[in-house]
């Protein structure tokens, strides 16, 4: 089936968020491997720990094995998809009317959505490679230089994009603080978190100090600008919201901070690891935890506050289950994921590690059971919204896009 909008729907760069959500599901399963999978002596699992496992593993591990790639790479394919039909789309949006009426609004930091999909497409490479390709892991410390400098190349598109916005509202004024009812500029932080926790792996995973050390520096840059922007959209919004309301169509930007949160806590957690095994400062299991806890109380109060005003609003009703079309909804996407990558987290590099909970004890599985209702949950809104803007409709040229 060949993807295509509903008829008369403009297009925004919010449909990047399409293949961010498609890409963050294939990692989601990679979690399975991960925490599931023995790999001693490495930091993930690979092809050589996978073939092991499968080898002389019991039926159970065999299985999960099996299953975490099938999804692997279901949802790898769909995160390719969306985006070679992404591009194909923007290019051609770029050449209407409706493209320069969205540099002049509040809209135009939706562009820090592009580069948001394609530091994504780095991640799922890695995993695709680690995973699937015969001998890759064992190379990878030839590997990390590239990765560095992909995500730096994607980095500087974030930086150009969110500086072509805010540069024009800076110099020319036009923001509408009234319109800005929603977390949506969140978004460009939220591009820049996805470059900081790239540089992060490599930081934590190479044994080389020099490739260490330069992700590190990379990883803190991209992790400070996007705080400091993320703090000052989450006030200005928030100010907003309680002046003007909310808007019912944005208000799934309320869960941005969940995503957010991810992605700052993982790189902090790698970023602890990296400077442990190369630098010699310790971090230890207790300090993980705590850091894991605070980053995960957050995100369960910004999740708590979203549903009540979502559903408040009727937003599920309308735009999930309903006849409602609204790009903006693929905005539920990264939180389901998220929360479920962040609490493997919280499980496994937190509570297992600290002793208070045993890997496959009862307690472990019950822990694992509201992740596993939020992921296959997460799927099912997944191919919903899919079903509803991007299947079963006629193509046609792109339209203009309003200016809010």
């Amino acid at each position: 089936m060949r993807y295509a909008r509903a008829e008369g729907a403009p297009y925004t760069p919010i449909y990047f968020l399409s293949s961010l959500g498609a890409g963050g599901l294939a990692i989601s399963f990679f979690m399975y491997l991960m925490w599931m999978t023995p790999h001693k002596g490495q930091p993930i699992p690979s092809f050589t720990t996978l073939q092991a496992a499968l080898a002389g593993g019991d039926l159970a591990t065999q299985a999960l094995i099996i299953a975490a790639a099938l999804g692997i790479i279901v949802f790898a394919y769909l995160h390719v998809r969306t985006l070679l039909w992404n591009v194909r789309e923007y290019f051609a949006w770029k050449q209407t009317t409706g493209y320069e009426a969205f540099l002049k609004s509040n809209n135009q930091s939706q562009l820090t959505a592009i580069p948001l999909a394609f530091a994504m497409s780095i991640n799922v490479g890695f995993i695709i490679g680690a995973v699937f390709v015969p001998g890759l892991w064992e190379i990878a410390e030839y590997l990390f230089p590239a990765a560095l400098a992909a995500f730096a190349v994607t980095g500087y598109f974030a930086l150009k994009f969110f500086g072509g916005f805010f540069t024009r509202v800076l110099t020319e004024g036009g923001f509408d603080c009234a319109r800005n009812n929603s977390f949506g500029q969140l978004l460009s932080a939220f591009s820049l978190a996805m470059v900081g926790v790239g540089f992060s792996s490599a930081a934590a995973m190479s044994h080389v100090k020099l490739t260490s050390a330069i992700a590190f520096m990379g990883s803190v840059f991209f992790l400070v600008a996007a705080i400091l922007l993320g703090a000052i959209f989450l006030v200005m919004g928030f100010r907003a919201m309680m002046e003007h309301s909310a808007e019912r169509e944005t208000t799934p930007t309320l869960w941005i901070i969940i995503p957010f949160i991810t992605v700052i806590g993982i790189a902090f957690y790698r970023l602890n690891k990296g400077l442990d095994h190369n630098f010699g400062v310790e971090f230890s299991a207790g300090s993980a935890f705590s850091l894991l806890t605070v980053l995960f109380s957050i995100q369960l109060v910004f999740g708590l506050l979203g549903y009540m005003v979502m559903r408040r609003f009727g937003y599920f009703e309308h735009f999930v289950s309903g006849e409602g079309r609204s790009p903006g909804a693929y905005a539920l996407i990264c939180p389901g994921v998220a929360l479920f990558v962040f609490g493997n987290f919280v499980i496994n590099a937190g509570l297992v590690q600290i002793g208070i909970l045993e890997t496959y004890s009862i307690a472990w599985f019950v822990l694992y059971a509201p992740l596993l209702y939020l992921q296959v949950k997460t799927i099912a809104v997944y191919f919903r919204l899919n079903g509803k803007m991007l299947g079963n409709h006629p193509a046609h040229p792109a339209s203009p896009l309003p200016a809010e």
